[in-house]
């Protein structure tokens, strides 16, 4: 049975990993998440790990970085160059950039394109405005989506904070009729000290973190893995199916 809970009020992408998202009227969800989302990433050149990729958490001031596409040649969803937070700009693969992280991060980086994308836990993130509202008034801090960096942010017909948490097992459709893009809600989103971090300063704000950590275990939102592709657009229905039992 499928329950209507909302619809969706936002939809973002991060071109470059870490670095500011983009602001989406519609978009294609593949099998590898919304085209285009974190499929670069700066690569620690010193680092042999399994995730080399560099991160706010260890540069906050990834966060002031902003992708743009200055050359509509270009193929694909992939931005040409790159706003530094002093305002130049240069080439997303050029050696400039790489050098300007490089020096404020201590350490060489390369960037690099990955097919199907850089991603913490899985392909789509999705939070509630509630949720995101809560957490500002707790924190006493204005409420900021771009804290959290979903890449669906949806206003729900009856506001509760944290109601995601109880979609986990289930499916969530965007549009009405069984070819709707659909996602299966896998586990809750572990939040981590970037959620402190002001998306316009990159100054950490801990009591954010500390909010969630009091009233939901660490937990805001939640991990999607994608079950049926498609075009997701601001103010689709967004449809809850009960997961089925044996």
């Amino acid at each position: 049975m499928a329950i209507e809970v909302g619809h969706i009020e936002a939809i973002f992408r991060y071109p470059v990993k870490s670095m500011s998202g983009e602001l989406l009227e519609s978009a294609m969800m593949g099998w590898h998440g919304i085209g285009g989302d974190r499929r670069l990433a700066f690569r620690r050149l010193e680092d042999q790990g399994e995730f080399p990729w560099l991160s706010a958490g260890k540069l906050p001031e990834l966060l002031l970085f902003a992708p743009a596409l200055r050359d509509h040649r270009a193929e694909g969803d992939f931005p040409t160059h790159v706003r530094t937070p002093e305002g130049a700009e240069m080439d997303v693969f050029g050696e400039e950039l790489a050098a300007e992280v490089g020096h404020r991060h201590g350490a060489p980086v390369q960037m690099m394109h990955l097919d199907h994308g850089i991603f913490d836990e899985a392909t789509i993130s999705l939070i509630t405005l509630d949720t995101i509202q809560e957490i500002g008034r707790l924190a006493d801090v204005t409420p900021d989506v771009r804290r959290f960096r979903p890449n669906i942010l949806v206003r729900t017909s009856r506001p509760a904070p944290f109601q995601e948490d109880k979609w986990v097992g289930g499916v969530l459709s965007f549009g009405p009729g069984d070819d709707a893009p659909a996602v299966a809600v896998t586990m809750p989103d572990v939040r981590c000290s970037m959620i402190s971090l002001d998306p316009d300063s990159a100054r950490p704000s801990p009591e954010v973190l500390k909010a969630v950590a009091r009233v939901n275990r660490n937990n805001a939102g939640v991990y999607c893995t994608v079950n049926r592709t498609g075009e997701l657009a601001v103010g689709q229905p967004v449809f809850f199916h009960q997961p089925a039992h044996p």
